[in-house]
């Protein structure tokens, strides 16, 4: 079997070694005192105890799918029990990124604490490794899983020395994509059950402690505190860690599909198309490990967030120059594509051009969200004349803040178009997402500073060690925007390629919007992003009040908790954004998932000249543009009223007065940050998720909607040598 392939998979399990090194090392760090250690301990008991419970239901959820998915003649006509084990693994290996990620996390938080008390580099350096860890435990769960998946498709499915027929592939293609199914459902429920967890306690807490009782925002006495650390961790952490790893899947998953209509010439039986997203990927892998070498501080003034840069542009550079080598020994010189003509070097050049489109969405977020920008100081402005001016404020900017992204990912589009055709679009996106490892660190680094405050304020440590912690605090919040701008960007260019998949699949040539059928699911798909994101907030609402209710009970009925002299019952609170957080997350699950199903098969033959694949096309389109306006809109606004509000703890100048905690003007930034929170945290960079999912079901059905019939079985065959595979393309 060609080496190529076997070293995919390695370079996942280095990830994985590499991930075992991190994490050890984060564990051995000084803990702190006993006090310290405690309030820890309930976060991480509290976490766990959250993701046993979700994990019970997703369970049963996954097991269900799976057989509605593998046998054939329940959801599918035509379908093998493979891809019923593939959804599972994929299943299996994104809850199980969100565990590394939400293990270490709750090791790295008072860990962090106790090393800012020494400096702020080594809480940076506590922090950042432990995001790392989540990191590049994704990045090495997922190029081990579809590289080993692959390999173990064509040992079983391909006979020796056969050729590739393209039913054959089309098998190969579905397996995969039960793998980035099964990945991306149980993302999208972690996802939505984690944000409405956290968001509920956050909010609870801070209308709560910080307006009604003007306590401080990690006070020991607030009941909803532990409740909210919590929250950080299953929501931010595991959730974004399961959300990742199925953006990554999904975007090699794209490359792939559209790769394998390729008919190349070349020294890897003519897989070097779909075999290249596979190793950017594992490339990328490897130089964000380097990269994170070179997140360091040394002094109290340097900044973090240039040290950050530092590793993000070190990561990005290594991998667009390898690239190049890459793709110059992988793919021969002349390639077509759906009649679309290009050179390798164009192949390069689109790579490049997703490089450029990622960064450029980072800093355009950056920007948006981050403290001394020209949003967040119109945002801390208008604060000063009350609530109701913030929230218009925060609102203006989150619109605003949707017209340069989509400006980029336009051209980013049309760039790799111009060169590659649709592939250049989906090798574009791969190359974006190749430093997925190097995101995704810094991404994490964001939640685990937080706890790592909130544990210093709990435990009454000195003034010092809670400036550090907001040092590190502040400049996550800015890193947890850009991630989810990020994904967004990547979410769209994946589906783009997706919808290019499904289109040739499905047996359709054109979406005809001038249709009436397919301009009603247009119509319909643009709608689903704005139901979703209405239920996530009002399962938010819904919960916070909940947790308001229980906060007030104890302050009023638990004696001496305002005086230290009594404990509050914060398991309680706990069980609140427990229960709210499970029951709410099914409705906006099955929308996603049951959506693409009840148009494709429920609108067969149903209007003369328009095929339901067509109508499904229509669908996916308006799902696309709607969600990817509605996630960057509601990241960003929530970014920008999260930063606003924590100017006010180092004082903020309104028209020539000077403005601190506790003031009007901090009390009407609270109250953005609390609307905010749903936007940034729950339904926001669910977004992403949406978008991919819905497509990623719509390329599985496709076969089975298609207007051109497929009628010959794939069976189970002897292994092969890759290297005396010959490719037959269909031609659609």
């Amino acid at each position: 079997m060609n080496i190529v392939l076997i070293l995919i998979p390695a370079i996942g399990l280095l990830g994985l070694i590499v991930t075992a090194f991190k994490s050890a090392w984060v564990t051995r760090q000084d803990a702190g005192e006993a006090k310290m250690q405690e309030l820890a301990g309930y976060i991480a008991r509290g976490a766990m105890a959250f993701l046993k419970a979700e994990w019970r239901i997703l369970g049963v959820f996954a097991l269900i799918a799976s057989i509605l998915l593998g046998w054939s003649g329940t959801l599918i006509e035509e379908s093998h029990p493979i891809i019923a084990i593939s959804f599972l693994l994929g299943a299996m290996l994104s809850g199980l990124a969100g565990f590394i990620g939400m293990k270490i996390a709750t090791k790295a938080n008072v860990r962090t604490t106790q090393a800012a008390r020494t400096s702020l580099a080594k809480a940076l350096d506590v922090s950042f490794t432990g995001g790392s860890v989540m990191g590049i435990g994704v990045a090495g769960l997922a190029v081990l899983g579809l590289g080993g998946l692959f390999i173990i498709f064509y040992k079983f499915f391909v006979p020796e020395g056969a050729a590739i027929t393209g039913l054959e592939m089309r098998r190969a293609i579905e397996v995969l994509a039960g793998f980035s199914l099964g990945a991306e459902s149980i993302a999208l429920f972690a996802r939505v059950g984690g944000g409405i967890y956290t968001k509920a306690a956050d909010v609870g807490a801070d209308l709560v402690g910080k307006v009604e009782a003007g306590i401080p925002e990690d006070d020991v006495r607030n009941p909803a505190t532990i409740a909210d650390n919590v929250g950080d961790n299953v929501g931010d952490v595991a959730g974004m860690g399961a959300d990742l790893f199925g953006s990554y899947v999904a975007t090699i998953l794209a490359t792939m599909v559209l790769g394998q209509e390729i008919s190349a010439v070349d020294n890897f039986g003519g897989l070097s198309p779909i075999l290249l997203p596979m190793v950017i990927a594992g490339m990328g892998l490897v130089f964000s490990i380097i990269a994170t070498w070179f997140v360091r501080i040394k002094n109290e003034t340097d900044s973090v967030q240039q040290a950050l840069n530092i590793g993000n542009w070190s990561s990005i550079i290594m991998t667009a120059i390898a690239s190049y080598f890459a793709v110059t020994y992988l793919l021969p010189e002349k390639l077509v594509h759906r009649g679309v003509e290009f050179t390798s070097l164009d192949v390069f050049i689109a790579i490049i051009i997703g490089l450029v489109v990622g960064t450029l969405m980072s800093m355009i977020t950056e920007y948006y969200t981050s403290m001394g920008k020209r949003p967040v100081k119109s945002i801390i402005k208008q604060s000063g004349t009350g609530h109701a001016t913030n929230i218009i404020g925060g609102l203006s900017i989150g619109m605003e803040s949707t017209a340069l992204p989509i400006l980029v990912l336009a051209a980013g589009i049309l760039g790799s178009y111009s060169f590659a055709g649709l592939y250049g679009v989906s090798i574009a996106a791969a190359g974006m997402m190749a430093t997925t490892a190097m995101q995704l660190a810094i991404d994490a680094f964001g939640p685990i500073a937080d706890n790592a405050g909130g544990i210093a304020e709990m435990s009454h440590l000195p003034e010092e060690v809670r400036h550090r912690t907001d040092n590190l605090d502040a400049v996550g919040n800015t890193t947890a925007a850009t991630g989810k701008g990020f994904a967004i960007a990547s979410a769209a260019l994946t589906s783009l390629a997706l919808f290019a998949a499904f289109v040739g699949v499905s047996g359709i040539t054109a979406i005809d919007i001038y249709k009436a059928p397919v301009l009603a699911g247009l119509f319909v798909g643009a709608m689903i992003p704005f139901i979703f994101s209405s239920l996530a907030i009002a399962a938010v609402g819904r919960a916070a009040m909940d947790m308001v209710n229980e906060v007030r009970r104890q302050f009023r009925e638990i004696p001496g908790i305002m005086e230290y002299k009594a404990q509050p019952e914060y398991e309680k609170c706990v069980a609140i954004s427990t229960k709210a957080s499970l029951r709410e997350m099914i409705a906006p699950g099955a929308i996603t998932l049951l959506m693409p199903l009840v148009i494709g098969f429920g609108f067969r033959n149903v209007f003369e000249g328009v095929s339901s694949a067509e109508i499904l096309g229509g669908f996916l389109a308006g799902v696309t543009v709607s969600g990817v306006l509605m996630g960057i809109f509601q990241s960003n606004a929530g970014g920008a009223w999260d930063n606003a509000k924590k100017s006010f703890e180092k004082g903020v100048e309104i028209n020539g007065q000077m403005y601190y905690k506790k003031s009007e003007p901090h009390k009407a930034s609270v109250t953005g940050d609390t609307v905010g929170d749903p936007f940034k945290d729950t339904s926001g960079p669910s977004m992403n998720i949406l978008i991919k999912l819905s497509s990623i079901v719509a390329l599985i059905i496709a076969p089975h909607i298609s207007t051109v019939k497929h009628t010959a079985e794939v069976k189970s065959l002897p292994k092969m040598e890759i290297e005396k595979v010959t490719p037959v393309v269909e031609k659609k």
